[in-house]
């Protein structure tokens, strides 16, 4: 993934949790928090975060498309992932 790919990512979660309606609870908001606690710890370098994303990701998984709204950037991006496999075939 690019540089400015997973940028873009971590960017969106974090609109997603200023944007998030707190009354609905998340099942993997938990984990997007800890991203964005892990990235300010650590001057915003991904690559310390990496086994904090994986946990997200671990979680995003467990539950339907749509289900998570701090999940959505990872389908999004899967659904961009699948489009490029089927257009370079």
């Amino acid at each position: 993934m690019g540089k400015q790919n997973k940028h873009s990512i971590i960017v969106f979660f974090f609109l997603v949790l200023v944007l998030m309606d707190m009354s609905q609870k998340d099942p993997c908001q938990k984990q997007a928090c800890e991203i964005q606690k892990c990235l300010q710890a650590n001057n915003y370098m991904e690559s310390k975060c990496e086994a904090v994303i994986q946990e997200l990701r671990r979680c995003c998984a467990q539950y339907p498309k749509g289900r998570s709204v701090v999940c959505s950037g990872f389908e999004k991006e899967d659904e961009e992932r699948q489009k490029l496999k089927s257009a370079s075939k």
